[in-house]
Formats: C-alpha cells, sequence, structure tokens
C-alpha cells in the first residue's frame, strides 16, 4: 500500500540551513545525507530494526519508509520493496564506482539516502538499499505523539 498524503499529514517540510544541520546531526549523518557518504553494512543502527514504525529522513522528517515495506536483502543496510509514498523520493545517476547506479534522495531535504536496484523481491522487483544515518525510526507506538498518526493505518 503506497499512501497518499491526508489533510493531517500534509505537513511542510523544509530544509534547514547548513549550519543547523550540522550542529543537529552525527559526523556520520551530516557526512552520509550532505556529502553523499555510504555507512559500513551490518554496523549501523537500522539494518536488523525489526519494530513496526516509520522511517523518516532524519534532516526533515519527511517521511520515506515503512516496516511493513523493510526485508531482510543481506546487504547490511536497511532495505525497502518501496517508499511510504512514490513522490517522498528523488532519482538521480551517480557513476561514482564507475558504472551508473540509481542515488536515492529525499523530495525535501535532499538528504541522500542510498540507491535503488532492480533485484529486490514481489510485489516491486525493486530494492531500495538506505543508510540508517539519513533516517530516524518512528515506533508504531509514537507516530500519534510524533505528529504522523496517519501513518498508523499501515499497520491495521
Amino acid at each position: 500500500m503506497v499512501m497518499t498524503m491526508t489533510a493531517e499529514s500534509d505537513k511542510k517540510y523544509t530544509k534547514p540551513p547548513e549550519e543547523e544541520i550540522r550542529s543537529q546531526l552525527s559526523e556520520e549523518q551530516f557526512y552520509v545525507t550532505q556529502c553523499e557518504g555510504t555507512e559500513r553494512p551490518f554496523a549501523n543502527e537500522y539494518w536488523n530494526e525489526k519494530r513496526e514504525g516509520i522511517y523518516v529522513d532524519v534532516v526533515t522528517g519527511e517521511p520515506l519508509f515503512s516496516s511493513t515495506h523493510k526485508y531482510d536483502s543481506g546487504s547490511g543496510w536497511p532495505s525497502f520493496y518501496q517508499p511510504i509514498e512514490r513522490d517522498a523520493l528523488v532519482e538521480d545517476t551517480d557513476h561514482k564506482l564507475g558504472y551508473a547506479r540509481t542515488e536515492l534522495k529525499s523530495a525535501v531535504g535532499h538528504s541522500h539516502l542510498g540507491h535503488v536496484f532492480e533485484d529486490g523481491p514481489e510485489p516491486t522487483g525493486l530494492r531500495y538499499c538506505i543508510n540508517s544515518a539519513s533516517l530516524r525510526f518512528i515506533p508504531k507506538e509514537q507516530l500519534e505523539v510524533e505528529g504522523y498518526a496517519d501513518y498508523l493505518a499501515l499497520f491495521s
């Protein structure tokens, strides 16, 4: 189920100034989100997270992924077969490794998230391979308190 925005969840997400981003993020989070870095596999916060909830952009709070679309890809990074909303992500071509890859950024914050590959499970066949450092996890039990109550529908 891909969500569509409703009045309650139609928040205005904005990208803070660089100084504010730098002061609110760890060095690794800043490197990954703002400098298009990559964290180490199997040594990151969410690669093995099993709780129900959503993952938002660590910079802006934009909702990006749901645990209902997460799966164990064996890659060592959190992997999803689809985003919460189709327009939550912006794709770009990355040639940093000498070949073309599809880089993912958050739509509003332009935070580097990771890459998408065509080797994922059904129903999409896609693997959104995401850096934990670019995400903040909000457990299902905290969605309402944190202002994401509309996303509780993903878990019913």
